[in-house]
């Protein structure tokens, strides 16, 4: 049976608020949490960008939910080795309860240092080693890697679970969902393509070891629908803009120009907006139709107790049954 989580987006709301939505999800009913993992916020209304190392650390104090980044970028801004450490460490916080989402990532977050930003199969080649080496870390043992891309040496984490922690790799083409069947614990994308997940499931070879199909969507709860479209295209009309922009744009103010071509009509077509409960149940059932078995929905705006109130008593209840 799918399970319903909520997505916490580190673009939009600063660490505090995060660590109250993460209070109020887990009393509505949801069974699990997501994480964003950004430098950068999309554009200058979303307003925030917190570290989330932080944030994981005090959301193991504030709830009992499992927690995920959706996803970690482990090849540019930060080493795979320092990556490694600070997932293993969430993972003793948590004792257990967390997964390490992985992909590729964007131009917007890891350009910050001045490297190179270079084309798909390279990022895809970096994130192969730099699973490798972070697998390897989290055996607890001494690690000396001299990869095509990365250096480690007489590296060693103390602190570490009883068990590795799970790496889910994101992705929505075919070479990245090849990946992510070949050296995946689990596969995140955020449409509802029940082809995409087929093919993950052909390459994983998971016949008897079941890797888990993720997935995550946006709404925007409100009474009047209207308004709801407005807060939705307002903050997250980059929603709707072609995955090669989404990779390759380097600052906010290049996505806000992007998204200027982006009319409220795209955004609807995107986002569920309003109360309707059946238009929520049917965004989230999507997922579940595709085969998924989490779907985390995240609530766009500032309504967010507005928003959980609804899943909890209208919502969550009917996708339960």
């Amino acid at each position: 049976m799918t399970e319903y989580g909520y997505f916490l987006a580190a673009e939009e709301h600063g660490p505090a608020e995060l660590i109250e939505q993460a209070r109020m999800a887990e009393q509505a009913g949801f069974t699990s949490l997501w994480i964003s993992d950004h430098y950068h916020p999309w554009n200058e209304a979303q307003g925030q960008a917190s570290f989330v190392w932080s944030v994981i650390g005090a959301l193991a104090q504030a709830t009992s939910l499992p927690v995920q980044t959706a996803v970690t970028c482990p090849t540019f801004r930060v080493h795979p080795a320092v990556v490694a450490q600070a997932a293993a460490t969430s993972a003793v916080l948590l004792e257990g309860r967390f997964r390490l989402g992985v992909g590729s990532g964007e131009a917007l977050n890891e350009h910050v240092l001045g490297d190179r930003w270079p084309p798909a199969p390279i990022r895809l080649e970096m994130l192969e080693e730099a699973v490798m080496v972070m697998r390897q870390l989290f055996e607890g043992r001494r690690v000396n890697h001299h990869g095509k891309h990365y250096t480690v040496e007489n590296a060693r984490l103390f602190t570490v679970p009883d068990e590795p922690v799970p790496i889910d790799i994101a992705a929505s083409g075919e070479a990245a969902s090849a990946l992510a069947g070949r050296v995946g614990d689990g596969f995140i994308t955020m449409s509802p393509d029940a082809e995409l997940v087929e093919r993950f499931r052909r390459g994983s070879g998971a016949s008897g070891n079941h890797k888990p199909v993720r997935g995550g969507l946006k709404v925007c709860w409100g009474p009047d629908a209207e308004e709801a479209l407005r807060t939705a295209h307002r903050l997250w009309a980059v929603e709707s803009l072609p995955g090669q922009l989404l990779t390759t744009l380097p600052t906010p103010a290049h996505f806000e120009q992007a998204a200027e071509l982006v009319t409220p009509e795209r955004t609807a077509r995107k986002v569920t907006c309003g109360d309707d409960v059946d238009a929520h149940i049917g965004a989230l059932s999507a997922y579940a139709e595709a085969g998924f078995d989490t779907v985390y929905v995240n609530q766009i705006g500032p309504d967010q107790r507005g928003f959980f109130d609804f899943y909890r008593t209208k919502v969550l209840p009917q996708l339960a049954g």
